[in-house]
């Protein structure tokens, strides 16, 4: 896939200045004294020494190019690398602690982050708030590489979000920490790129998790004068992007397009499934597909008044169409109990239905929105991030 791309920021005005080393106003938030010799002794360029905080995907990307970065002893950028991630139910562990065993990288568990020295952190896609004491141990502060355009969609799921809301334009953001907020600190890089139509939440995450690693190394190479040309994020366009929970799976025919629907499935159906509710019984909807115009030219849908949630199985296509608040959706796949095609579900379930009930009204029969209770306090968040597998 090619891939436009667009710089938001680019050099900052007269005053900014190329730095040696960390930035006055760095120095004073660290603590650190002087260039008279009396305070630690920070580099003032590369090779760096990185400490690495990630889970999933997205970041096992960052380290990838952090790792290579490494092994390139021609361009000496990264001379130290060592990494932290979250504990995981999984033996294995999550993906950056995957990466890490198998490149023979020093891994620390969460909040263990080590007692070595290091110049500058990177975080990306960790879903902790870093401590001040933690951020003022690094000369050059941490780095975070987060994918959306900042300040909108601030949170630990920019990716879902800017799926679901259809966003057309997205890009990653190189900015660095501040202490007790997250997503506010100023911005050392920015880019932008389209999102691909149609483009599910983990397609797009491949796509800005290569760039934001491009970027990320790219900082690294200019770090102080990165550092020193940072800018404060505009207070207008903020968004946030809110952990996805099971309840938001639900689909409401009512209240949903079809338009809407379908971005729904693309955002978060690879993590978890779609329900409605059938019969009493909780249905997963696995595989969405739009529905060609010309099938709804057929009597079926033009002779007679439906509501949202009713269903009808068009043979032809061995789909389940499903009347929604604007219009219809398709569905080949459904789980009840165990997975079913389309054409199961209606020999199974619906034929004999409307068999049993032949006098009936069709809608008694329809999808009707599942209505999971309030999540308690302290109920564990099934989607945390874009690309938790």
């Amino acid at each position: 896939m090619r891939v436009l791309v667009r710089r938001c920021w680019g050099p900052r005005p007269v005053g900014g200045g190329v730095g040696r080393g960390p930035s006055p106003q760095w120095r004073a938030l660290a603590g650190l004294r002087g260039e008279d010799g009396r305070g630690p002794r920070v580099r003032e360029k590369p090779p760096w020494r990185v400490l690495f905080f990630g889970t999933d995907q997205f970041s096992r990307e960052a380290l990838r190019a952090l790792h290579a970065a490494r092994e390139n002893k021609e361009e000496e950028l990264i001379e130290k690398l060592e990494v932290v991630t979250v504990p995981s139910p999984s033996p294995k562990g999550l993906p950056v602690k995957q990466y890490a065993v198998q490149a023979q990288l020093p891994v620390y568990e969460w909040p263990d982050v080590g007692s070595g020295e290091y110049d500058v952190g990177v975080v990306a896609s960790f879903g902790r708030l870093l401590s001040e004491a933690l951020i003022l141990r690094f000369p050059y502060g941490i780095l975070n590489v987060h994918p959306s355009c900042l300040p909108r969609w601030r949170g630990p799921a920019p990716i879902i979000h800017t799926v679901l809301h259809g966003d057309t334009i997205t890009g990653v953001t190189i900015m660095q920490i501040r202490p007790k907020r997250f997503d506010v600190g100023p911005v050392l890089k920015q880019e932008t790129i389209p999102v691909p139509p149609r483009s599910t939440a983990k397609e797009l995450e491949v796509v800005l998790s290569r760039l934001g690693a491009s970027m990320l190394i790219s900082v690294l190479k200019n770090l102080p004068e990165s550092l020193n040309n940072g800018r404060q994020q505009p207070t207008e366009g903020v968004t946030y992007a809110p952990k996805i929970s099971a309840r938001t799976s639900c689909i409401k025919w009512e209240e949903q397009t079809s338009e809407e629907i379908f971005r729904l499935h693309r955002a978060i159906g690879n993590i978890i499934p779609l329900q409605t509710l059938w019969m009493d019984n909780t249905i997963k909807l696995l595989d969405l597909v739009e529905v060609n115009s010309s099938v709804l030219t057929d009597p079926k849908f033009t002779g007679q008044a439906v509501i949202p949630g009713s269903i009808i199985y068009h043979k032809q296509s061995q789909k389940l169409l499903v009347c929604c608040k604007d219009g219809w959706i398709g569905v080949r796949s459904v789980m009840l109990k165990k997975t079913l095609t389309a054409t199961d579900f209606y020999n199974g379930y619906l034929h004999p239905w409307h068999q049993k009930n032949s006098q009936a009204h069709p809608s008694q029969c329809r999808f009707q929105t599942l209505r999971l209770p309030t999540k308690k306090r302290g109920e564990k968040i099934v989607a945390m991030q874009q690309g938790t597998k």
